[in-house]
């Protein structure tokens, strides 16, 4: 069992930079690929961005490639989502999710989701 507390985000302007945080609560963090995905208002959960265990494998989304920095600290049981140059095509809640075994992009093969943070873009 994983359980995951997302937190960092938040209301900001268009251009502006949040950094969300996920904490992990597992003894085997680093075994495990850690993935943001959000969800805007009447839409489906999108994935946003993943990290292997090592984080020496990332996959992004298109549309946050080269503004979206993943990172994770295995030692303190952390993953994060850097966002800069942020649009208000960005505003949604923001899930961390954790899947065993190796990076994808695929919403139903995270098994263990957080509740959530909200980031608001303004124009």
């Amino acid at each position: 069992q994983v359980q995951l507390v997302e937190s960092g985000g938040g209301l900001v302007q268009a251009g502006g930079s949040l950094r969300l945080s996920c904490a992990a609560s597992t003894r085997t963090f680093s075994f495990y690929t850690m993935g943001w995905f959000r969800q805007a208002p009447g839409k489906e959960r999108q994935f946003v961005a993943a990290a292997s265990r090592l984080s020496g494998n990332t996959n992004y989304a298109d549309s946050v490639k080269g503004r979206f920095t993943i990172s994770r600290d295995n030692a303190m049981n952390m993953v994060y989502l850097q966002m800069n140059s942020l649009k208000p095509e960005d505003t949604a809640v923001y899930y961390c999710g954790a899947k065993w075994g190796g990076v994808s992009n695929v919403e139903v093969d995270y098994g263990f989701w957080g509740q959530g943070t909200q980031v608001t873009v303004s124009s």
